[in-house]
């Protein structure tokens, strides 16, 4: 919205693609974003389309574009009402889906006592007990990062996906206990949350973190051509440009610091390349 915002200024005809799911769909509240830290992410999303409709040149549509391609001069866009649309370039900014833990009760507790980003929800739960919910040594390295905010964290894993000696050693020199036991269901609400494990036994903490990496919510991306990086983010280069000329990417696709004010950023830059390069177009 931020880039649709700054290129509506520029008096440029914008289409707004926003079919209403957003990755923070489930968070009470969003924090780190100057001047709004700790606002809802629906008080945000609304106030932003709000002063959209100042602007008469920028056109929200409530779906998805479900085709693309390039065609000459730019991209031919197909909505998923079967409309045709030609625009001149195309900033994507579809985002990702967290991939959930395969965890009994776990999706009800989302936003409550369940959290995927600790950047996000940790101030919350400072010096409190915490679950960190992850595999291998990925997961080791996510619990360790956790005692930033909490000394008292749990990594809960899978037998066969143990973290390796080297990194159970720096678990326990940081007090980090290690559960291999499988969790059968989660139960809680804002305040805490439990884990049942097959063995068993019980434990109750403040809350769960969890790290189970995502996937891109579109694949528009890679429909028209674009280069993918080894973590599954569209590559990025300059001013949000990518391999596919008239393209640009904004946001969590890049999979690089997956933060709602940086998208605001990279949306600001997308929209600046962008009218600049019309500029460039129109002038010559």
């Amino acid at each position: 919205m931020g880039a649709a915002l700054l290129l509506g200024r520029c008096r440029r005809n914008v289409l707004l693609f926003d079919n209403g799911l957003y990755r923070n769909a489930k968070a009470r509240r969003m924090h780190g974003f100057p001047t709004r830290d700790g606002i809802e992410a629906s008080e945000l999303h609304r106030l932003s389309l709000l002063e959209l409709e100042r602007y008469p040149n920028v056109q929200r549509h409530r779906m998805m574009i479900v085709h693309a391609r390039s065609r000459t001069g730019g991209f031919e866009l197909r909505s998923e009402d079967g409309a045709l649309i030609q625009c001149r370039k195309l900033l994507l900014a579809t985002g990702l889906v967290d991939l959930l833990p395969a965890l009994d009760g776990l999706e009800d507790l989302l936003g409550l006592s369940v959290h995927h980003c600790p950047y996000c929800d940790g101030w919350e739960y400072g010096d409190r007990p915490l679950f960190a919910y992850s595999k291998g040594d990925d997961g080791a390295q996510f619990a360790l990062e956790l005692t930033l905010w909490s000394q008292d964290v749990v990594l809960c894993t899978h037998e066969d996906q143990r973290p390796s000696a080297a990194y159970l050693a720096r678990l326990q020199a940081r007090g980090i206990r290690v559960r291999t036991e499988r969790i059968l269901r989660l139960r809680g609400d804002a305040s805490q949350v439990t884990a049942f494990f097959e063995d068993g036994s019980e434990e109750t903490r403040a809350a769960l973190f969890y790290n189970a990496g995502c996937r891109q919510r579109s694949a528009l991306a890679v429909e028209l051509g674009a280069e993918i990086g080894e973590r599954g983010g569209v590559r990025v280069h300059e001013l949000c440009t990518t391999s596919v000329a008239g393209l640009y990417v904004a946001g969590d696709m890049s999979r690089d610091a997956l933060q709602v004010v940086v998208a605001a950023g990279e949306g600001a830059t997308a929209a600046k390349a962008i009218n600049a390069a019309m500029l460039a177009e129109d002038l010559c």
